[in-house]
């Protein structure tokens, strides 16, 4: 599985309220209709660990592909990158990782 998980802020003079309705709409549905895409999560960062540290960043996108080729069609597809340059001007201290999940596993629960 390879996943796409983007650290970011709030560009200057951005609302977050505003910026949540989108986020949560038009933009997730958009995340998710990327081909290939199997899951995709969006999340507010409200705290950090070790205790006392702040967060860095306060949004963080993850979005999961099957394999690298399925992740290279759908990203890397001209209209994705596209709508990618356009969306971005609302974020800023963007940090984009792709990385290929070796193992996961769902603890038992009692």
């Amino acid at each position: 599985m390879i996943r796409l998980t983007v650290f970011y802020n709030l560009a200057e003079g951005q609302d977050e309220e505003e910026f949540l309705k989108w986020r949560l709409t038009e933009h997730q549905e958009s995340n998710a209709s990327i081909p290939g895409v199997v899951r995709t999560d969006f999340a507010r960062i409200d705290d950090s660990w070790p205790p006392g540290t702040e967060p860095t960043h306060r949004f963080m996108t993850i979005s999961e592909w099957p394999d690298r080729e399925s992740f290279e069609a759908g990203f890397y597809d001209e209209e994705v990158q596209a709508n990618l340059v356009e969306d971005v001007k609302r974020i800023k201290d963007t940090k984009f990782f792709i990385s290929e999940i070796i193992i996961s596993e769902e603890p038992e629960q009692e």
